[in-house]
């Protein structure tokens, strides 16, 4: 039987990890657990491994719109949560944030803090699923990672006047840290 033959649950022969099963494959790669050796990544370039028995093809499900749908909103509301809750200073809850022009005859505009926290919140964590998409990104050279991370970083030194809002200090921003 020819290596790409080889389905989920196949029974394959490995060199020096002894048999193992197959239970997962990507476009590069066997994943196959070996009883002694564990699960074990094997190059589909690799030519010593033999196929004992055949696994069962498995038909994928037909792609349900509906599902998609819910999929997407589960992420989209995953990414505009915070990872745990982040806690606003205990002397700022309650408060308001009065913004009041130079000119006595405008009006102020007032904004409860606690909105204003949500709205820093928000972008902070926005920035973060923005570095972890470019950290991922396949088509930008590890250059151009640096230099976007770079930019991130510098508003995130830009942002640290909100830091005063935090209640935990991890959850503040931080910016480039100056040489000393």
């Amino acid at each position: 039987m020819e290596l790409y033959d080889i389905a989920i649950g196949a029974r394959v022969k490995h060199p020096s990890l002894g048999t193992g099963v197959v239970y997962e494959i990507d476009p590069r790669t066997f994943h196959i657990f070996f009883k002694d050796h564990g699960e074990q990544p094997i190059s589909r370039s690799f030519e010593g491994l033999q196929v004992i028995a055949p696994g069962v093809e498995v038909e994928p499900e037909p792609l349900d719109l509906d599902h998609v749908r819910d999929a997407l909103r589960e992420v989209l509301e995953e990414m505009q949560t915070p990872q745990r809750p982040v806690e606003m200073a205990r002397r700022y809850e309650g408060g308001i944030l009065e913004i009041k022009p130079r000119d006595a005859a405008l009006k102020s505009k007032e904004v409860p803090i606690g909105d204003f926290f949500h709205k820093i919140v928000m972008m902070r964590d926005r920035f973060r699923v923005l570095e972890q998409k470019i950290n991922a990104h396949a088509g930008l050279s590890d250059q151009d990672k640096v230099e976007l991370q770079q930019y991130i970083t510098r508003c995130y030194g830009s942002l640290t006047t909100f830091n005063i809002l935090f209640e935990d200090k991890e959850d503040q921003f931080v910016g480039q840290k100056g040489e000393g």
